[in-house]
């Protein structure tokens, strides 16, 4: 026992009975972990990758989908759309589920949900059945990624939060990248339903174990009341704005300024609602009086803006400049997750040693880095240059992810752990989607710009024939290179709350009595 475990020297921090020795001893990974964390964050990861993959694995389909189903591609999209909607409607019921009727049953109605709506998807007979089928699969991934999160984050307690975080942001960055390349091979090799199908005996492997593994959390509140007057403010609104976000570039003004206005009237209304209820609100507005929670969670929306909305642009680059295959440019964006997968762990444990805001600001430097090479990009640019761009810009995610979230955790008392992982999951969300919708408006404007004659869109020019495609590359290049301007911004503009982020060890953050220390109890 270290003398900062002894009574009388610091506040006794709340660990498991065997607990492992403090960041630094030589643990490394999993391997510095007891036994039962070990079990909890492969059990949660198996569960969580599901849910992550199938919100890019479907996109590669989508032309195959309207093939099958002799359907036009703007219904075609609501396969994606429904799904993402889905998702962030039922975020905000995870604090409230888990608090009413426990983390472990939640976690397995969430995966069940999901099972069931993916055994479905794959055996649509038509294009209006898979949309009803992907809203019932996003109902049960939504709660999966929050209640894993919640359940880690409980067990893990604040001095090993950045080393357990760590490990379930793996799935969360090789998800988008390995949801292409997986939905190409199987679309090209066997069919489309089988990226659905593919999720079942995950799924009942996940449900197995989380059955067998996952300790019996009891409701911490089973009396809790649903905020149903919130629930009628918040959910509607995140739908609207996502949905007015989803229809940037593609849609009216009046499609996409009226939902996002009416979505952010109600999101105001919910705010007011929450900071006035005498119940507990779907999201307790008051932890972002915690100037931690409140840096991490901002952290997280910008990073979440410009992770996604580069995510959108490189695979568009490769199919429409380069003329590559959806199979071949997921190929050539699986740099990006490699470089984040390699230093996540050594994240978590640098985040656990000096805290997120020595470690985060770093990660955001050398992701400004890695994105430089994009703003330059041409129609001949080396891929060998475009690689390790994206490789050392991988790098600097992985520095940036987890231990941005593991930092909202780190000064909040146990009990607030699921009401804060929803929040952070809802802001996650609400970033990526505008980011992504961001940078294709810029794309739009810049190819409308650079290309002769072009009409504003992709449609002008993707379908263009080789020759126009040659003629083209070099103008279409410069869009692209205009338009990764925004997403280098939306990172570097991440540095301003990352350098609010507790500089401490996570138990010194968490210690009464300091600077940063839990405000809400």
């Amino acid at each position: 026992m270290s003398t900062s475990d002894m009574p009388g020297t610091r506040p006794v921090r709340a660990r498991p009975p065997t607990a492992p020795p403090p960041p630094g001893t030589g643990a490394r990974g999993l391997a510095g972990f007891d036994p039962r964390l070990r079990r909890l964050a492969l059990v949660v990861v198996l569960g969580t990758i599901m849910s992550i993959l199938d919100t890019t694995i479907v996109n590669v389909a989508i032309a195959t989908l309207a093939r099958d189903f002799r359907s036009p591609l703007t219904t075609v999209q609501w396969v994606s759309t429904g799904y993402l909607l889905a998702l962030a409607t039922v975020i905000p019921l995870t604090g409230w589920a888990v608090e009413r009727f426990g983390a472990k049953r939640m976690w397995i109605v969430s995966l069940a949900l999901f099972l069931v709506g993916s055994a479905l998807c794959g055996a649509s007979w038509s294009v209006q059945s898979l949309i009803v089928f992907r809203v019932l699969q996003g109902i049960g991934g939504g709660m999966i990624m929050p209640i894993g999160q919640s359940i880690l984050a409980t067990a893990a307690g604040p001095q090993r939060m950045g080393r357990v975080m760590s490990l379930l942001g793996v799935p969360m960055l090789l998800g988008p990248v390995l949801g292409p390349v997986l939905g190409g091979l199987i679309v090209d090799t066997v069919s489309w339903r089988w990226i659905f199908y593919v999720n079942i005996p995950i799924g009942i492997v996940a449900i197995v174990l989380a059955v067998r593994m996952l300790p019996g959390h009891e409701p911490t509140d089973p009396s809790t009341r649903l905020d149903i007057r919130g629930l009628l403010l918040l959910s509607p609104g995140l739908v609207l704005l996502v949905y007015g976000l989803a229809q940037a570039g593609q849609g009216s003004p009046v499609s996409v300024f009226l939902p996002i206005v009416a979505g952010g009237a109600l999101i105001i209304g919910f705010v007011v609602h929450a900071l006035r209820s005498k119940i507990t609100p779907l999201i307790e507005v008051v932890l972002f009086r915690n100037r931690s929670f409140a840096a991490a969670a901002a952290t997280t929306f910008c990073f979440g803006a410009s992770l996604f909305g580069g995510m959108l642009l490189l695979p568009l680059y490769y199919q429409v400049v380069r003329g590559e295959s959806a199979l071949s440019a997921g190929l050539l964006m699986a740099p990006q997750g490699i470089g984040a997968a390699l230093v996540m762990p050594l994240a978590g444990r640098l985040t656990d040693r000096y805290g997120a805001g020595r470690v985060v600001p770093s990660g955001l430097l050398v992701a400004v880095l890695g994105t430089v090479a994009y703003t330059q990009l041409g129609a001949h640019t080396g891929y060998a240059l475009l690689a390790t761009s994206l490789f050392v810009r991988g790098i600097g995610f992985g520095f940036v992810m987890m231990p941005a979230m593991a930092a909202a955790y780190q000064t909040l008392s146990r009990p607030r752990v699921p009401r804060a992982t929803t929040a952070i999951n809802i802001v996650q969300r609400v970033g990526g989607s505008l980011g992504t919708a961001l940078v294709a408006v810029v794309l739009e404007h810049q190819i409308s710009v650079q290309v002769q004659g072009a009409a504003p869109g992709l449609s002008s020019v993707s379908g263009a024939t080789p020759i126009e495609r040659v003629r083209n590359a070099q103008p279409l290049s410069v869009a692209f290179g205009h338009t990764f301007w925004w997403v280098l911004g939306l990172t570097a503009v991440a540095l301003v709350p990352a350098l609010l982020l507790p500089r401490r060890r996570a138990e010194e953050a968490a210690s009464p009595g300091r600077e940063g220390a839990p405000i809400v109890e």
